[in-house]
């Protein structure tokens, strides 16, 4: 999954961003508003953390301004103003959750990743169908009794894939999701890294669509 962390802290951005990685996600930074909102509008983000305090145009108006236009990516505002009425006018602008600095990543984390699962239907932490079970801190899956680590692009694929399960998924949208904006992003990565996924879940699991892309397959799965 992709992020958008939207912090003007450059220290803050070293720490979270680095934990954010380690949790799994591909993260995109911005510094000011005015970039803040031209990504947000232009690149495919799973969610974005949104920072109110920023430099050339206020986060707020960043948040109002994507709503305006029916941009409805996830959105965690973050912001050192905690007032209960603060937080009554970000959730009226359209964000999603709210977090107070300061924070504890493992938090920030947790209300990402509850906010991407509820967006795709999921009601609890775990990503589990009927073969499959993700684990998100180990970063492995395991099937049946059968338990496998996954890499870091591995896992952002598969999380991907078991919460868009029976949809069809382009190379280019993998690679969107999968990938941070600096990353190089090579079709060919992406069969490689589907290959691997095959080798450690079963071919059956992945089907190709000719000419399409990709769909996770588990027939009789029950993810909840």
């Amino acid at each position: 999954m992709r992020l958008l962390l939207v912090e003007d802290d450059s220290e803050l951005v070293a720490l979270v961003r680095a934990d954010l990685v380690k949790a799994g996600f591909a993260i995109d930074v911005a510094d000011n508003g005015i970039d803040a909102e031209h990504m947000g509008d232009t690149e495919p983000y799973d969610a974005v953390v949104l920072d109110l305090g920023l430099p050339q145009k206020p986060g707020m108006d960043v948040l109002q301004a994507w709503r305006s236009r029916g941009n409805r990516v996830p959105v965690i505002v973050l912001t050192a103003r905690d007032a209960w009425y603060e937080r009554v006018d970000g959730f009226k602008a359209g964000a999603d959750d709210y977090l107070g600095k300061p924070f504890h990543v493992e938090e920030l984390i947790a209300r990402i990743r509850a906010l991407i699962y509820r967006r795709h239907g999921h009601t609890s932490s775990r990503i589990e169908t009927h073969m499959l079970t993700l684990d998100e801190d180990l970063q492995q899956v395991s099937v049946g009794e059968v338990t496998h680590q996954l890499t870091g692009t591995e896992f952002r694929m598969l999380r991907y894939m078991m919460l868009n399960s029976g949809r069809i998924l382009s190379k280019s949208r993998l690679s969107e999701h999968v990938y941070d904006q600096d990353s190089e992003r090579d079709s060919n990565l992406i069969e490689v890294y589907v290959r691997r996924l095959r080798e450690k879940i079963g071919t059956q699991m992945i089907l190709t669509k000719r000419g399409q892309g990709y769909i996770f397959n588990d027939p009789g799965s029950d993810q909840s």
